[in-house]
């Protein structure tokens, strides 16, 4: 079999890459640039080229140390011994991934630009640019921590078995034409076993500490605009300071918000409309429901009834029960069994039946 794997330079795609060629598959190695030299990526280049005392703490997915990580990444394809090929994805990953984080962020919600870069770049754009480029395969592969299972008619998408290291919750946008055609070698492994294997294999990466965050500079360099004064109030609406924009702020953050209180302040709620900063106590971050909406059903199509499953509203929760129940929008109100501390309008809200993924959708309200 023909297999294109993503490749991005760490231990996981790299074994992926190495596990299939030795299963006996024809393995093809292939990675997305996204750091281009338009708009916004130009604009931060252009501030670190002027600072370059600063350039190490960009390191991450998205970073103007692109060309290094694909030379890194080629390297590796190249012990292996399999062809590598560069597909730029630039234009794609700014105008679907980043100008969705900017306008988010502005609006006072918070985005997982991942979620939106699997569905509709890595697992989307890039294998799409191979097959416009002449390059034939059958299936495409990544390090993912997650399983895929045909059922029937339709393909199934598992929670990896690493409890820790799943990552399906990243997943859960994928349709079924996508899981149709991709493997997921590493679903059954653990992060260790991988890196034995992968020091097994001689892969020097073995020991190579993973990518925590998409982007690891400021974010005010990815949004590009000028501050904004406005209050910082109670839930009663009493001011109590103030900031220079909403888009500083997260659901839930505590550090940071230079209030004096009797006891620590958490965020809120972001109000664009108003340019407020509502802060409060612990337990006024509890919720026990929210709406979803831009559903992504996996196993049927849509949500017929009331169904009782588990969710998650973060990748690294552990899955808690709720009940989801179709509104006649289109959109579904989840309620849980306990009480969540800080549902971020914005993230991605993941069901859950045992191990199979459901589907999802971002939280609304």
């Amino acid at each position: 079999m023909k297999i294109l794997v993503g490749m991005s330079g760490g231990v996981d795609s790299s074994v992926t890459a190495m596990m299939l060629k030795e299963q006996g598959h024809e393995v093809i190695g292939a990675t997305m640039a996204i750091w281009g030299n338009t708009g916004v990526h130009k604009r931060i280049q252009e501030k670190i080229d002027a600072h370059p005392d600063k350039k190490a703490t960009h390191h991450a997915c998205y970073s103007p140390d692109e060309k290094d990580r694909i030379e890194e990444t080629r390297k590796i394809a190249e012990s292996i011994g399999i062809p590598f090929y560069v597909f730029d994805c630039a234009e794609q990953y700014e105008k679907i991934v980043l100008d969705n984080f900017k306008k988010e962020y502005i609006e006072g919600r918070t985005p997982n630009p991942c979620i939106w870069c699997n569905s509709l770049i890595k697992f989307d754009a890039l294998p799409n640019l191979a097959k416009a480029n002449g390059i034939d395969f059958d299936k495409f592969a990544t390090g993912h921590y997650a399983r895929i299972e045909q059922q029937g008619e339709r393909f199934i998408l598992k929670r990896g078995v690493n409890e820790n290291k799943d990552q399906s919750y990243f997943l859960y946008r994928l349709k079924q034409e996508q899981l149709s055609k991709i493997m997921l070698p590493l679903g059954t492994y653990t992060k260790d076993e991988i890196r034995t294997l992968a020091e097994n294999y001689g892969l020097k990466v073995f020991d190579k500490p993973d990518s925590q965050d998409f982007y690891n500079g400021d974010y005010n360099e990815l949004l590009e605009v000028q501050p904004k004064k406005g209050n910082i109030v109670d839930k009663n609406g009493k001011i109590l300071g103030s900031h220079d924009g909403i888009w500083n702020y997260t659901i839930g953050q505590r550090k940071g918000i230079g209030i004096s209180a009797p006891e620590p302040l958490y965020v809120l709620e972001l109000r664009k409309d108003t340019n407020e900063v509502v802060v409060g106590y612990k337990d006024d971050t509890m919720k026990d429901s929210l709406v979803a909406t831009k559903l992504n059903w996996i196993p049927f199509d849509y949500l017929k009834e009331p169904t009782t499953c588990l969710a998650k509203i973060r990748s690294t929760q552990k899955p808690t029960e709720v009940t989801i129940t179709p509104l006649e929008n289109g959109n579904v109100l989840v309620k849980f069994e306990d009480l969540q501390k800080s549902i971020a309008i914005g993230q991605s809200v993941v069901f859950y039946d045992g191990d199979v993924v459901l589907g999802g959708g971002i939280i609304h309200a």
